[in-house]
């Protein structure tokens, strides 16, 4: 296994410490403070989402394929629904009140429905016979996922764990932490009425303390990350507003945020834009605010003569090339989770123009270059918080002009002796057996395995 070379960063100056503690910490109690405020308190509103079905888990124990009978004629350009698969599938009961009982379903069909076969696990559904209510029909709902989804779980974290190990068991952490916010606070408190950017908002940068410090450790370098990233995803909530009013968008750019409003009509879905634009960037916000702070600390350590400005410039070079890879990455992620809607608007026959400035493909636009706004926001503010912490408590020793450092003299004495002592015995080739002239050694090339550094 491979070793471990990371290494704690150098602890910062007392004076640094205090300026960092007094900064962060008033930050960190008035978000608790906002979250107390808005914490959702009793309950979560009831929505009339229809009558709950029955689901019985099931084991599939016999397949029947038949012909399906002659489909009535319709018209022509009709779209068409389901496969055609007819016939019957029996099913052994594994849970409920019927369990080891088995019962008979239709084979499944229409857009979306399971294809099953013989020992596969499934989710039946008991459906009452709106004619005579004490008969039953089944279905079968979907497959079971649990067995695979637990086992790619504990893959992930196992990988994760062996790779990054007491970092890597600190990021589940992080993890854990980040879905609890977000199941007890962000989505109780939007649905309970709150502003959904206000608890947005609130809910990251909870996030973002703990995690951050969960994961990094409560170092200075840490405390720069955080302060980098509060402060991208305020001006990224800023640009967000102006972006989402300037572009006239309502929020309701995709299915879900329509069936949504059709269950529970109090959501503000422009609001809630606003707040899936704060927590997707937060993601990508935390990942450059590290890095960052973490290379200004390693271009400092590797050469402490750099100035604050030297390792600003040094570290943003580093920077850009972070966010010209990262851009595509915002970019694809967001396509990839749109791909259905973007195939249906290539099927659609208005001009590009009129495509692009659709509330559903507007709503994607805004939504990425918004968050690459904030995202390069992010590299220089960390960066030059970065370079003022790692360059404070220096002393006079590092120019703060941006000149470069003065390099140490040599010792004058140590490099006339090192220039001009004798070559040893044996240090020419084994099969070198001719006496070459002087300055013929002297043009020599020095041998693969001797030090070209000088003793200065």
């Amino acid at each position: 296994m491979a070793a471990d070379h990371t290494h704690p960063a150098p602890s910062a100056p007392p004076r640094v410490r205090r300026i960092l503690v007094v900064t962060v910490v008033p930050l960190f109690v008035a978000t608790v403070l906002a979250a107390v405020l808005l914490w959702p308190r009793g309950g979560s509103p009831q929505t009339d989402g229809g009558a709950d079905v029955p689901r019985y888990p099931g084991t599939v124990t016999r397949v029947v394929s038949e012909p399906c009978p002659p489909a009535p004629s319709v018209p022509e350009g009709t779209p068409r629904v389901g496969d055609g698969r007819c016939g019957a599938v029996d099913v052994r009961v594994d849970d409920g009140p019927t369990a080891g009982q088995q019962v008979r379903t239709p084979v499944p069909d229409g857009p979306g429905a399971p294809r099953v076969e013989v020992g596969d696990e499934v989710v039946l559904v008991e459906l009452a016979d709106p004619i005579d209510p004490a008969v039953s029909n089944w279905n079968i709902a979907e497959h079971q996922r649990g067995t695979p989804m637990v086992w790619l779980a504990v893959v992930f974290a196992a990988a994760i764990v062996a790779f990054g190990r007491w970092r890597g068991l600190a990021a589940l952490a992080g993890l854990a932490a980040s879905f609890a916010i977000l199941l007890t606070f962000v989505l109780p408190g939007i649905s309970a009425g709150r502003s959904p950017l206000l608890v947005a908002v609130v809910g990251a940068a909870l996030i973002m303390f703990v995690v951050l410090y969960l994961t990094h450790g409560v170092t200075a370098q840490t405390s720069v990350a955080v302060l980098g990233t509060l402060g991208s995803l305020v001006l990224t909530g800023v640009l967000a507003t102006i972006a989402t009013a300037a572009t006239h968008l309502t929020g309701f750019g995709s299915e879900d945020a329509t069936t949504l409003s059709m269950f529970q009509g109090d959501v503000d879905l422009h609001g809630l834009l606003l707040a899936g634009i704060i927590i997707g960037s937060l993601g990508v916000l935390d990942d450059v605010t590290v890095t960052q702070a973490a290379t200004v600390t390693e271009l400092a350590n590797a050469n402490p003569g750099l100035s604050r400005l030297q390792l600003y410039r040094a570290a943003t070079r580093v920077g850009r090339a972070h966010i010209a890879s990262t851009v595509n990455t915002i970019v694809l992620a967001y396509a990839g989770a749109s791909l259905p809607l973007l195939l249906l608007l290539t099927a659609d026959s208005r001009p590009i123009g009129q495509i692009l400035t659709s509330e559903f493909l507007a709503q994607e636009i805004v939504r990425s270059a918004v968050a690459t706004l904030g995202l390069i926001a992010a590299v220089p503010l960390t960066t030059g918080l970065a370079a003022v912490v790692t360059a404070a408590g220096r002393g006079d020793a590092t120019p703060s002009t941006g000149a470069p450092a003065p390099r140490p003299q040599p010792d004058r004495s140590e490099a006339l002796a090192a220039l001009s002592s004798p070559r040893t015995a044996g240090s020419d080739e084994p099969d070198r057996t001719r006496t070459a002239p002087p300055s013929e050694a002297t043009d020599r090339w020095p041998e693969s395995n001797r030090s070209t550094d000088t003793a200065w």
